[in-house]
């Protein structure tokens, strides 16, 4: 089956679960959240929940628990806590927890970011991606710059056609 086809089966709205991950933003302060939110629903998606938690393993664990528990909730999408800083475990905690990993979510998003105007500093990025149980999993850094990115180039085209392949045969 080609990929058109998978698209064309694809589920046109899913219910997604926008988490920020940030000691000090809130949700007047948010941006990145808030440009979640507004390309999911621009793009016909449905926003199950979203929550500002603090930058914290254990937190960031149960957010991907609690999504995957979710019968209305298909994706959950982290914004924050990606970067290289002691602080930062946004990554080890979902890492930790995930099923798969889509590797490629990364690796293209490190090179879209060099290409577009960040240049070797992309490396310093630990934008990942995955599935716990039935849920499809995107991480991506807190910067409003990075989550347009990420949301216009990544997740909103595939996000369908992710979630299809996960259920599929569930």
């Amino acid at each position: 089956m080609s990929v058109n086809q998978h698209k064309r089966e694809a589920p046109d709205s899913v219910g997604c679960m926008v988490v920020t991950v940030s000691d000090t933003r809130t949700e007047e302060t948010d941006r990145s959240g808030q440009l979640m939110i507004g390309k999911l629903k621009e793009n016909g998606h449905r926003i199950t929940e979203y929550k500002i938690i603090k930058d914290d393993y254990t937190a960031v664990q149960e957010a991907v628990m609690e999504a995957d528990a979710r019968v209305d909730t298909a994706a959950v999408l982290i914004n924050g806590g990606t970067g290289i800083a002691l602080r930062d475990t946004t990554f080890e905690a979902a890492e930790a927890i995930l099923d798969k990993t889509i590797p490629g979510f990364g690796e293209l998003f490190r090179y879209l970011s060099y290409e577009k105007d960040i240049g070797p500093a992309a490396m310093l990025s630990r934008a990942t991606a995955g599935v716990r149980g039935s849920t499809a999993v995107f991480s991506t850094p807190g910067s409003s710059g990075a989550v347009r990115l990420a949301m216009e180039e990544l997740i909103i085209p595939e996000l369908g056609h992710v979630v299809r392949e996960i259920r599929k045969d569930r």
